[in-house]
């Protein structure tokens, strides 16, 4: 068995104008500070990485890791949770998700979905540059309005939506693959890909591919009263990254799953800190490192009532306190009689 590493912070939900949150030294600076010994970067922050450059610079990307390194903390992995939504969106969806591209592609579908595919392709050589051996995103989503259809949806409309799917990842697939790096999509709510049997779809349709795997957070599972245990059982050789996040779902009878169109706060299902929710963290550990998962334990701070600091300084803790150290030994050793196959034919009456 191996042991997964942590504990780590995406600083997706931390970057910001004032310190120490605008920098990316200062930001490694406080996370340290929290005992967080890995960093997960948002690719589309340019306060924290030049995305671009590093597809382009060895050299930049070096520099970053010295930056990080010096600072007491390691960059994990890159995330394209904002470009990767984009290379697939329903027309429903386009003035949400266009505040997610450049200004020069917005209101262009097309130059956007472009955009974004080109922005995956850096990324792979951006983690490839920082000698990093994973990569997150969302799939964006085609069929995501007609989740739960009246009317029915008509025979076909999936089918066609996720091979339209697959033959736009296909490529960037292959960009992963030639880099060696694995790409790794969050199964999440509002992506076409968001549970065990649309991300077997997905892959059905990529050739199982061997660079499409898969992020793994409990809470969007817990969120859909999926079974997240025996989701690591049926998954985790596609498992090659960990989200550390919390949720409950308190359905009542007024609100259930769907969420009424309320605020978080008034959800059936939120998200929570770590250690406030209902998430079986023992248990994914456990499972996690049974099934030799290496990577890295990420925190990812979503709390519609803890102050964000206080739960990424409780949460470096309560990771750290949830990482096992893989045993060496059997805990029956010492009655450990000996034996040679001599001595085994004849405990089996074999002479």
């Amino acid at each position: 068995m191996k042991n997964i590493k942590g504990p780590a912070i995406f600083l997706a939900q931390f970057a910001g104008d004032e310190s120490p949150f605008n920098s990316l030294k200062s930001i490694c600076q406080w996370a340290a500070s929290n005992g967080f010994k890995g960093v997960q970067l948002p690719s589309w922050d340019s306060r924290l990485i030049d995305l671009e450059k590093a597809a382009e610079s060895k050299t930049y990307c070096d520099e970053i890791k010295g930056t990080a390194s010096e600072c007491g903390v390691e960059i994990t992995e890159l995330s394209t949770h904002l470009q990767g939504q984009l290379v697939a969106v329903h027309p429903a969806y386009d003035q949400a998700f266009d505040g997610f591209a450049a200004e020069h592609v917005r209101g262009n579908p097309a130059a956007r979905q472009s955009w974004a595919v080109d922005q995956l392709n850096a990324a792979a050589k951006a983690s490839q540059n920082l000698g990093l051996s994973a990569h997150v995103t969302f799939s964006g989503a085609l069929a995501w309005p007609y989740v739960y259809p009246w009317p029915q949806r008509p025979a076909g409309l999936v089918e066609l939506a996720f091979d339209e799917l697959a033959a736009r990842w296909q490529p960037i697939l292959d960009s992963f693959d030639d880099a060696g790096v694995d790409l790794c999509y969050e199964i999440h709510p509002g992506e076409d890909l968001h549970d065990g049997i649309t991300y077997e779809m997905f892959l059905d349709r990529v050739n199982n591919h061997p660079r499409a795997n898969m992020l793994y957070d409990p809470s969007h599972f817990v969120l859909q009263a999926l079974d997240y245990l025996q989701h690591i059982d049926i998954y985790h050789e596609r498992i090659k990254m960990f989200h550390v996040k919390d949720a409950e779902l308190n359905p009542d009878g007024r609100v259930g799953v769907y969420g009424g169109y309320q605020s978080w706060i008034n959800r059936a299902g939120r998200f929570r800190s770590l250690g406030d929710g209902q998430v079986d963290f023992a248990s994914i550990f456990s499972k996690l490192t049974q099934y030799d998962f290496d990577g890295w334990a990420v925190l990812e701070w979503e709390c519609c009532i803890k102050h964000p600091e206080q739960g990424a300084k409780e949460g470096a803790q309560f990771i750290s306190d949830h990482l096992i150290q893989v045993t060496e030994k059997a805990f029956d050793d010492f009655a450990d009689s000996g034996a040679d196959d001599q001595a085994n034919r004849n405990m089996l009456g074999l002479g």
